[in-house]
């Protein structure tokens, strides 16, 4: 989904800067939209992948290379924008459509019209949830990124953070909020259905050249940073608001200045910069640093007018479209939405044991097992091929990263790394 303007006047104290009551407000007003009623929920998706040098996969195209190979880049003919994230993945973001049939659809064709034109230029997609082979190394010579290196760095964070920024990919579903009255409820099931879907979607057993021994270990990657920044929401009765509260605590990471994007070096909240305790670039925040900030921040499912699910791996395409026909039948389909929520109750807060054990976790794997029953009964009959097939991986007790360990301890993490570049 395209981000909206939510920029509007705010009321400052005497000496002309924000107070924390302003910018609480200010942040709570663009958590949530009041939307159409669920069932009715458009849907929109963001697909990253690897991108692969066929002639050298072991080493990351360069800036340059990647630059010349989209420099001539056809138009989506299902509307996805391209972009290029810090270590060269490349990000097709779909617009916003009617359905989740319309959703995959599109998605598709884009991705194969992507892939086609790619491979004129020797390189490939590859989609897993982190790269088995390459180190993690920055490429895009982006100022956001720069700072966000630094920042990490500065803050002891330094190897998760370049492993997030450059070696994970993900399947982001963007979902309406609905209306005011279900916003809490929606928001809890987009967090209830978290460590399910982690374990189902786990496609990511190796990182930069070796076996990892968690299922997903992006997943891992992002509960090692900071769980200010990171961590999920924790269930308020209001989700706008405590949104603000998550954006107030969390950590500064970068501010504009004229000089160009300066990474914040220490530890500095919000709060603390809308108060003075500490001035950053000399001064205290604007409503221009508020939204930036709000773009640095990655809970598992984010509040942007819409609620971002974040924490699918991706996965090779016989498999990423079942995941999100799940996700979406279960957060829209009322009648699987609240058996769901009762399903995955039980194992709500074991993100790491998700990411770690998989469905080797047995409530988990129950949960799970009965989570792809539950959507294959509600889901559009055109996903329902794609998600029974994902139901009898399931069943078997295995994710889409299972063949990929097993293709990586067979044939070595290269093979891993181009086993979906042709399909």
């Amino acid at each position: 989904m395209a981000t909206e303007s939510f920029l509007g006047a705010a009321t400052t104290d005497p000496r002309g800067a924000l107070g924390v009551d302003e910018v609480r407000e200010h942040v709570a007003s663009l958590a949530l939209r009041d939307d159409r009623p669920v069932g009715t929920s458009r849907v929109g998706l963001e697909l990253e992948s690897h991108l692969v040098d066929l002639v050298a996969p072991d080493c990351r195209p360069s800036w340059d290379e990647i630059g010349a190979a989209l420099a001539d880049l056809p138009l989506m003919p299902g509307g996805s924008g391209v972009s290029v994230e810090p270590g060269g993945q490349v990000e097709l973001s779909g617009p916003a459509t009617s359905d989740v049939v319309r959703a995959v659809q599109a998605l598709r064709s884009d991705h194969r019209v992507l892939r086609t034109h790619l491979r004129q230029s020797g390189l490939a997609l590859s989609l897993a949830g982190t790269d088995p082979v390459r180190p993690a190394l920055r490429v895009n010579p982006g100022p956001r990124y720069v700072a966000m290196e630094e920042h990490w760095r500065a803050t002891g964070q330094s190897a998760a953070g370049l492993a997030m920024m450059c070696s994970t990919a993900s399947v982001q579903v963007n979902l309406d909020a609905g209306p005011r009255s279900g916003w809490a409820q929606r928001t809890e099931l987009a967090h209830l259905l978290g460590p399910v879907l982690v374990a189902v979607s786990a496609c990511s057993p190796w990182l930069t050249g070796r076996a990892t021994g968690w299922r997903s270990a992006r997943q891992r990657v992002w509960g090692d940073l900071d769980v200010l920044r990171c961590g999920p929401l924790r269930g308020g009765p209001d989700p706008a608001v405590e949104w603000a509260g998550y954006a107030l605590e969390a950590p500064v990471m970068l501010v504009g200045s004229a000089a160009g994007m300066a990474a914040v070096r220490s530890r500095v909240s919000m709060r603390e910069w809308i108060r003075g305790d500490v001035l950053l670039d000399g001064r205290r925040p604007t409503l221009v640093d508020v939204d930036q900030h709000l773009t640095t921040l990655f809970p598992p499912a984010r509040l942007r007018g819409w609620i971002e699910v974040r924490y699918l791996d991706a996965a090779p395409v016989r498999w990423w479209p079942a995941l999100v026909a799940v996700l979406v039948t279960l957060m829209d389909v009322p009648a699987a939405a609240d058996r769901a929520a009762q399903l995955t109750e039980p194992v709500r807060r074991e993100w790491t044991a998700a990411a770690r054990d998989g469905l080797a976790h047995p409530e988990i794997a129950r949960a799970a097992r009965a989570c792809l029953e539950l959507a294959g009964q509600h889901c559009p009959d055109e996903l329902v091929p794609d998600v029974a097939r994902l139901a009898d991986l399931v069943g078997a007790g295995r994710s889409p990263g299972d063949e990929l360990a097993d293709l990586a301890t067979r044939s070595g993490p290269r093979a891993a790394l181009l086993e979906d570049c042709d399909a």
